[in-house]
């Protein structure tokens, strides 16, 4: 019996949920159970998850609170020992969670396991930038350079999850690297170089597109530690600034401020302390456009492997 229980959180995903869902009906290796939590919907998605009739489905509807707070009811309702993460505008291919089960088995000891993916950018399957090698990998070291662990493509154990404080509620923007700095500090993490995962970069609303202060009683400022490893503390940094360039280009002017200074302790991200620095000295009304025009360079550059 599998002792994986699935989590997708959902808001107003009426034309992705039901492939996301269908993607998990079809894995070679079934999970314990399938839990969706139905964040407030308000575009029939709910509706189209209960036509579907799975058996295995569970549903819970809630007013809507956010992607964290909908995770964390449903990583305590569950019933398995590890926890699937998927959103509602991902898939899976058909063997992911055989492969997620042999990883486990090979590494019981692990606190999550990260998987390889391709991007769906609209027009083509591009391959991740992730580890290539399967195994125990050092998390932050490896998090400085590629991508380890994104929901889509990560298992966590329940029990550490929860021991964590789930995810922090409240939270609009990097509030999955939040539970994986403070998981990685203390468990290993694992990671798996087969690519079974598809993330959707043109998804609707991954997030919003215009700048709301977060209504939260945590921050990425939290988990700075002098205590800990110096290279865990440069993610953090990196994590903070990275959200801190997004919060400028949506007219978060402020809180891009304070994340510079608060970070100003940091080696190892100089370039993009300077870009967030320049966009928040720019007129408020051109931000997204620049910063919308370097992300679209970057990633022309970086699915050309030049």
């Amino acid at each position: 019996m599998s002792h994986i229980s699935v989590i997708i959180p959902l808001y107003n995903k009426v034309t992705t949920i039901e492939q996301t869902l269908r993607s998990v009906a079809r894995q070679s290796a079934q999970p314990l159970e399938i839990i969706v939590v139905d964040d407030g919907s308000t575009d029939g998605s709910a509706e189209v998850v209960a036509a579907m009739d799975l058996p295995q489905v569970k549903v819970v509807r809630q007013s809507n609170q956010g992607v964290s707070a909908a995770r964390n009811r449903a990583i305590e309702m569950a019933q398995g020992e590890w926890i699937a993460l998927l959103d509602g505008d991902d898939y899976w291919l058909d063997e992911y969670l055989e492969n997620v089960e042999r990883v486990i088995e090979k590494f019981p000891e692990s606190g999550a396991i990260g998987t390889a993916f391709v991007v769906d950018d609209g027009k083509r399957l591009v391959l991740g930038d992730t580890p290539h090698k399967e195994g125990v990998v050092d998390f932050f070291s490896e998090s400085m350079q590629r991508y380890v662990l994104i929901p889509s493509a990560t298992v966590v154990r329940r029990d550490l999850a929860l021991a964590m404080g789930g995810f922090p509620v409240g939270m609009r923007m990097a509030e999955d690297q939040y539970l994986w700095t403070k998981i990685a500090r203390i468990a290993q993490i694992v990671f798996s170089p087969r690519p079974l995962v598809v993330y959707s970069r043109v998804a609707e609303n991954r997030s919003a597109t215009i700048y709301q202060a977060e209504q939260t009683t945590h921050s990425l400022e939290e988990l700075y530690d002098r205590s800990a490893d110096e290279i865990s503390n440069e993610y953090v940094a990196r994590v903070a600034l990275g959200k801190a360039l997004v919060e400028s280009a949506r007219g978060g002017t402020a809180a891009a401020q304070r994340a510079l200074e608060f970070f100003a302790y940091n080696k190892l991200s100089a370039r993009l302390a300077f870009k967030v620095r320049v966009l928040n000295a720019l007129p408020a009304k051109v931000r997204p456009m620049v910063l919308g025009m370097y992300n679209w360079l970057a990633w022309v550059v970086a699915r050309k492997g030049l």
